[in-house]
């Protein structure tokens, strides 16, 4: 029995009525079948009719494991963070798509139903799986800060306005995607996007009520406002919202790929004559030629420049499994590894799920790991940054040895690296605190889709802050994105990570992917900013060491730790951010440890969407009740 499906059989009879329906319907499969053994035992627990029926209300539960089920999907599934994306993925897995044009059909698919966290001129990362050759690799779709940026700028600049936009990087992902793992057309792909951006979409209600919080900062440029204040005010909730400019961008870009294959191109040329078009061609002129009239730095010189870039992922080894997740210029999938290769001497399974223990030790390697990750972490192409010295046995056993089982630590002082490898950068000098060094908010989206031949990709994209810059480029009807914010870049004019023209951002995006030798284990990312790589590691140990299905493993409570002022600030103190789910008493014990608790809503941090695999090899996908997040399959 593989542990990410093991359930326990007490799970199945946590009341003395009986098992409630939503615990038959929560567990996995493998799981299920130990599960009935043990129940039937006990013939009450599974009376037809009557009192202990399990659509009685006699037979409820008081307290259940997950309250949304797994979603299977023997020919292919997609987990989304909106279900209008989930189901245009579908559309063209049934369609006969690969996982990579699901991907492209969900990505654009965001930029229209939840545009304050995606657009085609957004950033991200992919992780991707290949059953056939057993391989996982990454994309890195990143944009850089432009080629005119005046380093000297107030860091301000950077969360919003003209002078924040970075070069525009998905677009290019999605060709790239589609150029090396797609089969369809492009007009396939975006044929749902364009017609929700042209027909409209009940906008969400929680997106109308940012777009309400952010009214006064969205009407400052005239071309969001159009948009998304239509009338002169945020839309209501489930009104419909139409973005007939992004419709015409999409078209146009269908138009040139459908033109080049009328012409004879084959797939590939056709898809790169539309990534031109983008990024070299109307779009880019487009772009240039508002930047120019309304201030800022961005130019056809950056979006020329531009090409994603396949790369191989980090990883690591963790109890006999193999995880995959993003490289630089992402911290994120470091962050998962190290966190995981610093708490592997502990036996998580006996410290329990969701204890005082368990959360202290979780929090403590996640202090240890980011204080190095913020010292060194950087775009490749401008810093040294020793990733093989952070992943090593070495490292994890100095650093894990610093995690005490009595008393919670500040951040710590980054590690000198050179003990381990002699040709990794001396530690960096100690910041200069200053006034507004907070990180600012980040609003991202994620999902995974599994297709009918075990082909998988993950992906997490982003606009950097919500809504991005907040400038929609001229008549494109897309959001530039605001990679430089504060937290993605440093402060600090003596970090790695300080902002320089050319040099492509720090984001945390960690799309992962877990195997058992050749085989898929899990697939999974989240949104959440800084909070993306402590979520996805958290449901690694939920699958891993605690045996917990998919859905069980995203709806268990999760913790943040928040550095005050951040994580570049050696001796920092911590807020621990705890889900109020918690069993009573375990902040008590933690606050007992030295941890400043702070609760937080029941369903705050983070938005897990992801598949695991049956024994059998069938996905298994689940999605977070957090946000509006769907899984679909079939």
């Amino acid at each position: 029995m593989s542990a990410f499906t093991k359930t326990p059989t007490s799970k199945l009879a946590s009341t003395a009525d009986g098992p409630d329906r939503r615990q038959f319907l929560s567990v996995g499969t493998v799981g299920l079948a130990a599960g009935l053994a043990g129940a039937l035992s006990a013939p009450s627990a599974f009376a037809q009719s009557g009192q202990k029926a399990p659509d009685a209300p006699e037979s409820g539960a008081t307290k259940v494991e997950a309250y949304r089920v797994e979603t299977p999907g023997l020919h292919g599934v997609v987990s989304a963070g909106h279900p209008l994306a989930a189901t245009a993925g579908l559309r063209i897995l049934m369609q006969g798509g690969t996982a990579a044009d699901a991907a492209v059909a969900v990505m654009a698919t965001l930029n229209v139903v939840e545009p304050w966290a995606s657009s085609i001129a957004g950033n991200g990362f992919a992780t991707v799986h290949e059953r056939a050759t057993g391989k996982v690799k990454a994309l890195k779709f990143g944009g850089a800060a432009p080629f005119a940026l005046d380093p000297a700028s107030d860091p301000s600049n950077y969360d919003w306005g003209v002078n924040a936009a970075t070069t525009p990087g998905a677009f290019g992902g999605w060709i790239e995607l589609a150029r090396k793992h797609g089969k369809l057309s492009l007009a396939q792909c975006l044929a749902p996007a364009i017609d929700y951006a042209r027909n409209g979409h009940p906008v969400d209600p929680s997106i109308a009520r940012i777009i309400g919080l952010m009214q006064k900062k969205i009407s400052l440029h005239p071309t969001t406002a159009a948009i998304y204040l239509p009338d002169g005010k945020p839309p209501e909730p489930r009104q419909l919202l139409k973005n007939e400019h992004l419709a015409q961008t999409f078209e146009s870009l269908v138009k040139v790929e459908q033109g080049a294959l009328a012409s004879g191109a084959d797939r590939d040329t056709s898809l790169q004559a539309a990534r031109d078009y983008f990024y070299k061609g109307p779009i880019a002129r487009e772009i240039d030629r508002f930047f120019k009239e309304v201030g800022g730095w961005l130019r056809y010189k950056d979006m020329a420049a531009y090409k994603a870039e396949w790369a191989e992922p980090v990883s690591t080894s963790y109890r006999g499994y193999n995880v995959f997740s993003s490289p630089l210029t992402s911290r994120g999938g470091l962050e998962v590894c190290m966190q995981l290769n610093l708490i592997e001497r502990f036996d998580m399974a006996a410290l329990g799920r969701q204890t005082a223990s368990s959360v202290h030790v979780m929090a403590e390697a996640i202090k240890l790991a980011k204080a190095d990750i913020y010292a060194y972490a950087a775009d490749p192409a401008f810093a040294n940054t020793p990733v093989k010295a952070m992943l090593s046995a070495t490292y994890a056993a100095q650093r894990t040895a610093m995690i005490s089982p009595t008393k919670a630590r500040s951040v710590s002082t980054p590690t000198d690296f050179r003990a381990i490898d002699p040709s990794a950068p001396p530690p960096p000098p100690e910041p200069v605190p200053f006034k507004g060094d907070t990180a600012r908010f980040s609003d991202t989206a994620s999902f995974t889709v599994v297709d009918r031949t075990g082909d998988t990709v993950v992906v997490t994209v982003t606009l950097g802050g919500g809504f991005g810059t907040g400038v929609v480029a001229g008549n494109t009807g897309f959001l530039l994105n605001n990679g430089m914010r504060l937290g993605s870049t440093s402060p600090y004019p003596n970090s790695v990570n300080f902002v320089e023209p050319g040099k492509i951002p720090i984001l945390n995006n960690s799309p992962t992917i877990v195997m058992k030798g050749q085989n898929l284990v899990a697939a999974f990312g989240t949104p959440g900013g800084e909070t993306i790589g402590q979520s996805e590691f958290q449901f690694l140990v939920n699958v891993l060491d605690h045996g917990m299905g998919v859905q069980e493993a995203i709806e268990a409570p999760r913790f943040a730790v928040k550095a005050d002022p951040s994580f570049y600030m050696p001796g920092a103190s911590c807020v621990l951010q705890m889900e109020s789910r918690y069993d009573e008493g375990v902040a008590d014990k933690l606050r007992s440890l030295g941890h400043d608790v702070k609760q937080v809503g029941p369903l705050a941090i983070g938005s897990l969407q992801g598949a695991c695999m049956t024994a059998d090899g069938i996905p298994m996908a689940g999605a977070d009740p957090r946000r509006m997040a769907m899984a679909a399959g079939w």
